[in-house]
């Protein structure tokens, strides 16, 4: 009886060990999600700098607003999260604010054929949605 508790322990543990490792493999430290972070920022820089053919003080001012924001809207959902909020239209409602913020931000950098451009590339696009999403909020907020 013995060797067959063992021998079913072992099969089982033979099973489970690749799903483990596998597992925690694909569990990221905190500096390897911080650099991931920094990186995706660093790519929309290059892209929105080759795009709109950027200066090399709107390619600063850019990469300032974008890390700031971004690290701004990622504490926030932080916070929520450790606040144990499980609305996602609290979560949604953040990040309107902080893309709200890119936008107006953008919008006193660039120039009026780089700001075609930028809204071209979806960004008029993504106000229109926020306003839409904003406005049936308020409306909800005044029938209750």
């Amino acid at each position: 009886m013995k060797k067959i508790l063992h021998i079913t322990a072992l099969t089982l543990l033979v099973a489970i060990l690749p799903a483990a490792l596998s597992y925690a493999q694909e569990q990221k430290s905190p500096e390897q999600v911080k650099k991931e972070f920094y990186e995706a920022i660093e790519k929309q820089v290059e892209r929105l700098t080759e795009q709109l053919d950027l200066e090399d003080w709107q390619v600063f001012y850019v990469d300032s607003i974008l890390t700031h924001d971004y690290t701004a809207l990622q504490e926030e959902f932080a916070k929520m999260s450790a606040a144990k909020m499980s609305n996602s239209d609290l979560f949604s409602d953040a990040q309107d604010k902080w893309m709200e913020q890119i936008y107006q931000s953008m919008k006193k950098v660039l120039n009026e054929k780089q700001w075609a451009s930028y809204e071209k590339g979806g960004a008029a696009r993504d106000k229109k949605a926020r306003d839409k999403r904003a406005a049936k909020k308020n409306t909800k907020a005044v029938k209750k």
